[in-house]
């Protein structure tokens, strides 16, 4: 038997900070040891309140665009600078470097000639792209995702994320709520269209600055805030809490045991043929010229459309669910596994399948669920992704045969009932789902 590969040692102590400070150029820590050291103030909410995001559009000047073009670019340099300096230090000197030792590297990058550039960007701005790359290195040693990847102008997300030290607010003492907001590095505030109104007296915890393909800005402010939890709701005539299995699938976005189906509104299908000939347009146009740039941009603000569609049906959705019922039963969803592509035969059938779930928003509609379920005092059972609920008559609770996805009804051999399949997928998830609350 051939012998395993050792396990690679991690190089520490004071080898590890020479090859920091010789060869991976990170300063030593200097600052602030002359200070008599005072304890850090948690940013943690209080028990009693909750992290709400607000999401507003704004318009920049022209100035603020352009410097905002500058803080885009900048974070996405130090994201990817940071990447490198740690997969380097590890692939080559077998030393772990940090967050703390990113941001130290950071400060030799700005004093550096050839990116003193990174000075006219708000510090601030470039260490939280650090602190985003730390997390998702964490992500990755944990497993819940892949290794981090570089970001990429046009294909990356343009986004910057102000701490409280990175902005000022201003709060309207007319329209409490409203207010201005400079953002570091600006002379003038930014022009926010308040589509309402955040809660009264309280400061914005964190700015996060963001650019969609379209061309649109947006600022999204997350406050604490107190929710109130809603009213519990019973059974008509008894004491039991009113409980609802919701069924998620293709041929009605949404099943609820009492029979109610929300259709699929395949807003991918609806829009099929515009998408189709603006990229058949795409295509015929000159790389690099203006007029690509112009069919891209149509492309991008039609899928815009698309998603807002998306994201405002399942949120009232999500919402009206909520509010009617106290326990809320659905199924666990492996997205990417439902998704994964297939070779072969039937290769064509997948692909639209594929495309037909990602256009139905499962996973948004979970993540809402879970959310809005612990703001307002409600309960979420989440069933096993193996509980055969579509298989199991929810009469006399005997297994079936194995369904195509076409078949959408059958006939229990053993009590003779027939059955809508995700009609009776949603009772046997709210009969389970009260089940495992009972447990």
């Amino acid at each position: 038997m051939g012998k395993t590969a050792a396990k690679p040692t991690a190089v520490k102590g004071e080898e590890a900070e020479r090859i920091k400070r010789e060869a991976l150029g990170i300063g030593e820590r200097r600052k602030h040891h002359a200070r008599k050291t005072t304890r850090l103030k948690s940013h943690a909410k209080t028990s009693d309140a909750h992290h709400r995001l607000y999401r507003f559009r704004f318009y920049p000047t022209e100035e603020q665009a352009e410097q905002l073009e500058r803080t885009f670019g900048a974070c996405r340099w130090v994201y990817n600078e940071g990447l490198a300096l740690r997969s380097e230090a590890w692939e080559r000197h077998r030393v772990k470097v940090g967050f703390a030792e990113t941001c130290r590297a950071l400060t030799g990058w700005k004093r550096a000639e050839e990116t003193g550039w990174l000075q006219d960007v708000s510090s601030t701005v470039l260490q939280q792209s650090l602190r985003h790359l730390d997390q998702a290195y964490g992500r990755f040693f944990k497993g819940e995702q892949r290794y981090p990847k570089r970001k990429k102008k046009g294909r990356s997300r343009d986004a910057a994320t102000y701490v409280r030290t990175g902005f000022r607010w201003i709060e309207d003492p007319e329209r409490p709520g409203t207010g201005l907001i400079t953002l570091a590095k600006q002379t003038q505030p930014l022009d926010i269209r308040w589509s309402r109104a955040l809660p009264a007296e309280v400061v914005p915890v964190r700015l996060s600055v963001t650019r969609d393909r379209a061309g649109r800005y947006f600022v999204s402010t997350l406050v604490e805030e107190r929710i109130a939890p809603l009213s519990p709701v019973f059974v008509p005539g008894s004491g039991e809490p009113k409980a609802v299995g919701v069924d998620v699938g293709l041929a009605s976005l949404v099943t609820l045991d009492d029979g109610t189906k929300l259709d699929h509104p395949r807003l991918l299908k609806r829009y099929a043929r515009k998408l189709a000939r603006l990229q058949r347009e795409l295509h015929r146009k000159v790389k690099g010229s203006q007029n690509r740039e112009k069919a891209k941009l149509k492309i991008a603000r039609l899928h815009t459309l698309i998603r807002d569609v998306r994201r405002d049906l399942l949120d009232q959705l999500t919402t009206r669910l909520v509010r009617e019922n106290q326990v809320l039963v659905v199924e666990e969803l492996s997205v990417a596994a439902l998704m994964r592509a297939r070779r072969g035969k039937g290769k064509q059938r997948k692909a639209k399948l594929n495309r037909a779930i990602m256009d139905a928003g499962w996973g948004e509609l979970v993540r809402q669920l879970r959310y809005k379920c612990e703001w307002y005092g409600r309960t979420l059972v989440v069933v096993d992704r193996f509980f055969p609920s579509t298989r199991r008559c929810s009469g006399c609770h005997s297994m079936g045969p194995k369904l195509d996805v076409s078949v959408r009804q059958w006939t229990c051999a053993e009590c003779g009932a027939l059955h809508d399949r995700d009609v009776n997928a949603a009772a046997n998830l709210r009969d389970e789902g009260l089940r495992l609350l009972a447990a």
